[in-house]
């Protein structure tokens, strides 16, 4: 099940991915003390002014879990691998896939994507 929110300003201005962040962990704080929902979830937020490639360190704690595409090189082979952002270490980006975690060295990666979770 995936629960998907989509914030605004009410002035208009620009949702920043700090936003996000901070509104993830409390819409999750109330979702999980409400026990509204007894099967797994994944919640997503997001905003239309908000641009779907990961760059920072922040970036990828603040969508840690959330459906993610991992393009990258392998060889002369471009590659593309869908999956659950797990995390980025010092050498490697990590997804879960299916329940298994998968790295994919930094080095080839050339985009790291949010995606919505049917692809």
């Amino acid at each position: 099940m995936t629960i998907q929110v989509q914030i605004r300003r009410k002035d208009g201005s620009d949702v920043s991915l700090d936003d996000c962040a901070h509104f993830s962990a409390s819409m999750a704080e109330a979702l999980e003390a409400s026990q509204l929902f007894t099967e797994a979830y994944v919640l997503e937020i997001s905003s239309p002014g908000i641009g779907d490639q990961l760059h920072s360190d922040q970036d990828f704690l603040t969508f840690r879990g959330f459906p993610v595409e991992i393009s990258f090189r392998d060889n002369d082979s471009d590659l593309h691998q869908a999956g659950l952002l797990h995390k980025r270490s010092d050498e490697h980006v990590h997804i879960n896939i299916k329940g298994r975690i998968q790295r994919i060295p930094r080095k080839a990666v050339t985009c790291v994507r949010l995606t919505n979770p049917t692809g």
